[in-house]
């Protein structure tokens, strides 16, 4: 590289520091946000559990309650059981995949303790993060009321961050949150006849 481009990249990072500073300077304030993951794409509820372990790794507590998954023995729930009920609340509440089930009632019930474990913890300063994994399913089939969702989440702990996962988020879900992130699929093995393997989907 001539010292002609390594001074011309200099100036340019120079600049770009200078106005990152700038921007940087003005975010002071601190709260707790909103997370929706949402989307068609693999990785929404991975994300989640990635920041889970963040948390833990700062000391702050984190509740988990899964809507969809039942009592799967997955790797992540593995992991995250180790941290400790001291660090670490993780509840698989549901019935499995409503294709499976094929049952409504039976899936609105579950979902409906799901929600009553997930509100406590919501209403609990302890936990500084709250993952509400796969609610955004429930909230779709109308297993649970997006208004009391939303009230309770807005009524939270100041410092307490809130993950709602699963595709299809509803509008007034994504309007609500602070992040929101959208997993698009532009490929999957799946569709080439793999299937779910260890350490990628579960």
């Amino acid at each position: 590289m001539s010292e002609d481009t390594e001074q011309r990249h200099r100036e340019k990072m120079a600049k770009k520091k200078a106005s990152r500073d700038k921007l940087m300077a003005r975010k002071t304030g601190a709260r707790g946000v909103m997370i929706v993951h949402t989307g068609a794409g693999k990785g929404k509820s991975t994300a989640a559990f990635g920041m889970a372990v963040r948390c833990v790794g700062h000391g702050m507590k984190v509740g988990i309650v899964q809507f969809i998954k039942g009592a799967w023995d997955t790797a992540e729930r593995r992991v995250m059981e180790s941290f400790g009920e001291d660090l670490v609340t993780f509840r698989a509440m549901g019935e499995g995949f409503t294709w499976e089930t094929q049952d409504r009632a039976r899936d609105m019930a579950a979902a409906g303790r799901a929600w009553d474990l997930a509100a406590s913890m919501l209403a609990d300063p302890a936990y500084r993060m709250v993952i509400l994994d796969e609610i955004n399913v429930a909230l779709r089939y109308e297993y649970l009321s997006l208004d009391t969702v939303l009230e309770a989440v807005r009524a939270r702990p100041e410092g307490q961050h809130v993950v709602l996962t699963g595709r299809n988020a509803l509008p007034a879900l994504v309007e609500a949150a602070d992040l929101v992130t959208e997993m698009t699929m532009v490929k999957h093995p799946f569709k080439d006849g793999i299937k779910a393997q260890a350490g990628v989907e579960f």
